[in-house]
């Protein structure tokens, strides 16, 4: 009785463990100050600029987004069969011979594959087995489960393209458009690379929907083909601060003369 408690406690706490590890592996949050508020007109990054921080840009399109399910799971004595319990409202997305990885909890390498063989309903719960590709070489009475499924295609970007706000949500989009001349604002026709250098990055509020492993739904605010800065944009975000904070601090002055 002594030790099926303690089995019991662990994997409540392994569980606990899987939920850290699915914030983690979620959208890496960039918590901003809510009330900075942001304005297009206040300021833009321009690319010259943009170029100087090595920056990814990502085109927005049609994407395959895949959610984990984390649970804790033990394994059986041959090394080959690993069994969990799911009782959560994310049970009725598994189905037979889905994608699974594993791995012991203080494991930082060790990552085994399996696909769920077999599945039985348990009251409210579900309960899962999953034969491992090949046998496991480290003994760990408890393993991470993360169970991969298939969420079907949605407009999307990479999680990490986007900042958090306070209730909002950012990205900074390259407009690509126009150039600031010394004669005004004129079209920039010519290579991709020449629009690049001419073109400027400006913020946006998006809604997003589904949040997947690597991507997020984008409900509003984007179109499919524009380009959203992944890598970098925090660097964008700071440079457009600065930037809005010095304009507001020149208006200030302008006005009191």
């Amino acid at each position: 009785m002594q030790s099926t408690t303690i089995l019991k406690l662990s994997i409540a706490l392994l569980l606990l463990l899987g939920i850290s590890l699915a914030q983690g592996h979620g959208v890496r949050d960039r918590t901003r100050t809510a009330d900075l508020k942001r304005d297009a007109s206040a300021g833009t990054v321009s690319a010259s600029q943009a170029l100087e921080l090595t920056l990814t840009l990502v085109e927005v399109a049609p994407q395959m987004l895949q959610t984990w399910i984390r649970t804790a799971a033990t394994i059986d004595e041959a090394g080959r069969v690993l069994s969990a319990t799911l009782c959560s409202p994310e049970k009725q997305l598994l189905k037979l011979a889905q994608r699974v990885r594993a791995f012991p909890p203080d494991s930082k390498s060790s990552v085994y594959q399996a696909r769920i063989a077999a599945l039985r309903v348990e009251g409210d719960c579900l309960h899962v087995d999953a034969k491992l590709a090949g046998q496991a070489y480290e003994r760990s009475p408890l393993y991470v489960m993360e169970i991969i499924t298939q969420r079907g295609q949605f407009l999307a970007i990479p999680s990490e393209a986007i900042i958090e706000e306070g209730e909002r949500q950012i990205v900074y989009v390259y407009t690509g458009a126009k150039a600031e001349t010394a004669e005004g604002d004129v079209d920039v026709e010519g290579n991709a690379e020449n629009n690049q250098q001419q073109g400027q990055y400006v913020p946006r509020q998006i809604h997003r929907g589904l949040q997947g492993e690597l991507y997020t739904e984008v409900l509003h605010g984007l179109k499919a083909g524009e380009q959203v800065v992944t890598l970098g944009s925090f660097f964008i975000d700071a440079d457009y601060k600065l930037k809005s904070s010095k304009k507001a601090t020149m208006s200030n002055a302008h006005h009191h003369h």
